[in-house]
């Protein structure tokens, strides 16, 4: 099952040195999630060769401008493209009143219907649900408010050993059953037990996305053991004290967060206008927590 995070901005406040506002695409599964939808993401988009008609679900954080600006226009092009599929988007209540009176002063009657789906700040939630993954929602605290996302794989069931199918003649329409758990009568009449046909399924990976916050450790728990965890780090931690005024985190501090988290990987965004170089912030980072990678965009990590 592919899991793995496309980068198509990682500025903050404003696009800067060619770096663009927060957006990213999940694949699970080739399914697409768009988190975060900052100016530009169309041309990212297009650039990373990311078809946006494949997208079917917008998860967004909050609204500062840098996270939702982008998304009006991405929603009229789709329109413009004929789109006729749902979309569904999720994000803060006051967002539906913001899309609404777009489309309304444009006159721009979408072809497709917009699902949208309220998100709040007060307790974890989930959000959506497939047969590969669960979305779940959780509070951080930022000047406004604002909604870490964690994306779960469910447990798979298992693998069928091609070489057993092939020495067995097992039937195609066998396999299911053998994955969940039925054994495998041969023409002789031999017994074979599915656990012998069939190899446990890589274990679930997990991604939690952590847009704008202070650190406050809060949310420790909703990230607790996650596979990769993408985390702000708007400045490098000699000005810890203009993060906490704003609401942000350093380099050190996403590190730390990481490393109490237990997390396996750390991606480093969100970065200030005032950093020209990147290689810093990782730097830092990796004092505390060596597993930090800088989000640069057009890059795609596996989770």
């Amino acid at each position: 099952m592919k899991f793995e995070v496309t980068i198509l901005g990682s500025s903050s406040a404003t696009p800067i040195f060619n770096r663009n506002p927060s957006a990213q695409v999940l694949n699970a599964n080739e399914r697409l999630f768009l988190i975060d939808c900052g100016e530009g993401t169309q041309q990212q988009l297009l650039k990373n060769s990311i078809k946006a008609q494949r997208l079917n679900h917008i998860f967004i954080s909050h609204l500062h401008g840098d996270h939702y600006l982008g998304l009006v226009g991405l929603l009229s092009s789709l329109h413009l493209y004929g789109r006729t599929r749902p979309m569904n988007i999720f994000g803060p209540p006051e967002l539906k009143e913001i899309l609404d009176i777009q489309f309304k002063y444009s006159q721009t009657d979408l072809r497709y219907p917009i699902e949208f789906h309220a998100t709040q700040v007060q307790r974890n939630e989930l959000i959506y649900e497939n047969p590969d993954i669960r979305v779940e929602t959780f509070p951080l605290e930022h000047r406004i408010p604002c909604t870490g996302f964690r994306f779960n794989q469910k447990k798979r069931l298992p693998k069928i050993l091609k070489e057993k199918v092939d020495e067995l003649h097992i039937p195609i329409d066998m396999i299911p059953l053998i994955k969940r758990g039925v054994d495998f009568t041969d023409k002789q009449g031999v017994i074979h037990a599915a656990a012998e046909l069939t190899q446990e399924a890589d274990p679930p990976r997990s991604y939690a996305y952590c847009s704008d916050t202070i650190c406050n450790w809060k949310y420790i728990e909703q990230i607790q053991g996650v596979s990769t965890l993408y985390h702000e780090a708007t400045f490098m931690h000699d000005m810890a004290a203009r993060a906490a005024e704003t609401f942000h985190t350093t380099s050190l501090q996403a590190a730390q967060i990481a490393e109490k988290a237990g997390a396996e990987q750390l991606l480093l965004g969100h970065f200030s206008a005032r950093y020209r170089e990147l290689e810093p912030l990782q730097d830092e980072a990796r004092t505390v927590f060596s597993n930090s990678r800088l989000a640069l965009e057009g890059h795609t990590f596996t989770v």
